[in-house]
């Protein structure tokens, strides 16, 4: 059978750890912190959420560096599970991406960029069958725009990412030391509330506002999805998912100090019943009035911009490999003569993600996402420990620091967080784990596809 030709390795050590920071710096972190403060009542517990949230998220990345090392090729966790588990685990894993994971990440994001938007400048009145559409107008239009960006060239989209990361970094410091030296701010308003839940009920609000903090660490995996692009990827891959994933928790325990230090936390949970309204955007108007308001909402705009952007790159490049295995479009395979890129790949990814975001909501979304996301992630963990049982001699040009104890202790908090999703809301948990289901008869037909067109 003739090889299929592969795309270029363009991205070097600093742009894969930009990517990094760039796919997981989005909404989350600028949002999250009203419901939280809501649900948790202490600043103290707050900021341990973000701290264990992005702890947990860095093992995560550490044990896919891992295999990330030994299999540098496009699809990420898609060529893991299909080396480890076989090609119907690793179907129902580039399944779930489309149906439920990076095309609702995209969705989401581009949501959140198009209301930061109206906050700016106010959009048409617009509305259908009695709902406000102008929002999901921009958003789809997003996404439409950067999926033409990521089909024209990753060289170009890389150094977009690059550019605005940087710019972000910028005001993310600015704002940061606006709030330190704020005269609103006080040491006395990271005080915990008499309102702090007890008992079993403090235990759920911190596992509800842990899977918040997990929402604004999602996409720390994303950099696996281009392995075929990066230059020494056995190196630069896990240096870049470590490393990046380091300075994202820096950044989000920095700005969650400054919203707890400027405003006290009854104002921050007081924020969560106000529709339309970023907690975010609340802070910086209590630090400097509009222009402070103005300076991060345009904060917002680029960091769901950005991270948006990345997601489309990078996401498409599992329908890419699903497709180079012959297990999905054959169309979705193909690199554009010119551009050389997944480019069917990325029109399809950007087709699916505009019909989630028209006929899903926001909480929906991420909650979903959340959910299936920790499913593969704990699959990733438990692929380490029977990859070195299985394969001791492979050559691993990175090993995962803490082995067994790290892969296994993030693959049990995986199972855990699973587990207790379903048991909280088990309609929200089966509509994930149905849609993923629905992908076997699919793995059937197109492997019997597969079958006939190689006989």
């Amino acid at each position: 059978m003739k090889e299929q030709p592969g795309l270029k390795r363009t991205i070097t050590t600093w742009p894969a750890i930009l990517l990094v920071v760039s796919g997981i710096i989005g909404s989350g972190v600028f949002k999250k912190i009203a419901p939280m403060a809501e649900s948790l009542q202490s600043p103290l517990i707050i900021m341990i959420c973000w701290t264990i949230a992005g702890l947990i998220s860095l093992a995560g990345a550490l044990c896919n560096a891992e295999l990330a090392s030994m299999m540098p090729a496009s699809g990420g966790e898609f060529r893991y599970f299909h080396r480890i588990y076989g090609k119907l685990f690793a179907f129902l894993y580039g399944w779930a991406n489309l149906t439920v994971m990076k095309s609702a990440t995209i969705a989401a994001l581009a949501f959140i960029f198009s209301e930061s938007f109206s906050v700016l400048v106010p959009l048409p009145e617009l509305y259908l069958f009695g709902s406000y559409i102008s929002i999901k107008i921009l958003a789809s239009l997003l996404i439409i725009t950067l999926s033409i960006v990521n089909y024209r060239g990753v060289v170009f989209s890389e150094r977009l990412s690059r550019v605005m990361i940087i710019g972000i970094f910028i005001v993310i410091a600015l704002f940061v030391g606006s709030g330190i030296f704020s005269d609103k701010g006080a040491v006395s308003h990271f005080q915990t509330s008499a309102l702090v839940p007890e008992g079993w009920q403090l235990f759920t609000a911190i596992f509800a506002a842990s899977l918040g903090a997990f929402w604004g660490y999602e996409g720390w995996n994303n950099l696996g999805f281009i392995g075929e692009e990066i230059k020494n990827p056995q190196k630069n891959i896990p240096l870049a998912l470590g490393v990046g994933t380091l300075i994202v928790i820096l950044v989000y325990l920095s700005l969650n100090a400054v919203y707890v230090y400027v405003m006290p936390v009854e104002q921050l949970a007081a924020i969560n019943g106000k529709a339309n309204t970023i907690a975010a955007v609340e802070v910086a108007n209590a630090i400097s009035g509009n222009l402070g308001m103005v300076i991060i909402s345009v904060l917002i705009l680029f960091t769901t911009f950005n991270c948006t952007n990345t997601t489309v790159l990078t996401a498409a490049r599992i329908f890419f490999a699903m497709s180079r295995e012959g297990l999905f479009l054959k169309s979705a395979g193909k690199i554009h003569p010119v551009f050389q890129t997944p480019s069917t790949a990325i029109v399809l990814q950007g087709l699916w993600a505009i019909v989630l975001l028209w006929f899903s909501n926001f909480n929906d979304l991420t909650d979903l996402l959340i959910f299936a996301s920790f499913i593969f992630y704990g699959s990733t963990a438990l692929g380490v420990l029977l990859l070195r049982r299985r394969e001791p001699d492979a050559n691993r040009p990175y090993k995962v620091i803490g082995y067994p104890v790290l892969p296994a202790f993030f693959a049990c908090f995986c199972l855990l967080l699973v587990v207790v999703t379903i048991l909280r809301d088990p309609q929200k948990s089966m509509i994930g784990l149905g849609l993923i289901a629905l992908g076997v008869p699919v793995y059937y037909y197109y492997l019997k596809k597969s079958k006939a067109a190689a006989a």
